[in-house]
């Protein structure tokens, strides 16, 4: 049986990962987060294993080059 996705709205994220929007928009366009999934037109949400995974890194300090979150 496959597990099925789980997403996480913009709101949702920033709970888990306390950062403003403009900076979670900006991690994404530098790579340093991950990238939303079209759900619909007008709605984009996160896969909450990718989440979890940027917990992870960041957690291990592999956020970034510097070791910075």
């Amino acid at each position: 049986m496959s597990e099925q996705a789980v997403f996480l709205r913009l709101p949702q994220v920033l709970e888990i990962i306390p950062v403003s929007k403009s900076s979670w928009w900006a991690g994404i366009r530098g790579g340093k987060f991950p990238r939303p999934v079209k759900l619909s037109k007008r709605t984009s949400a996160w896969r909450r294993s990718d989440i979890d995974a940027l917990c992870e890194r960041l957690s291990a300090g592999n956020g970034t080059e510097d070791g910075k979150a």
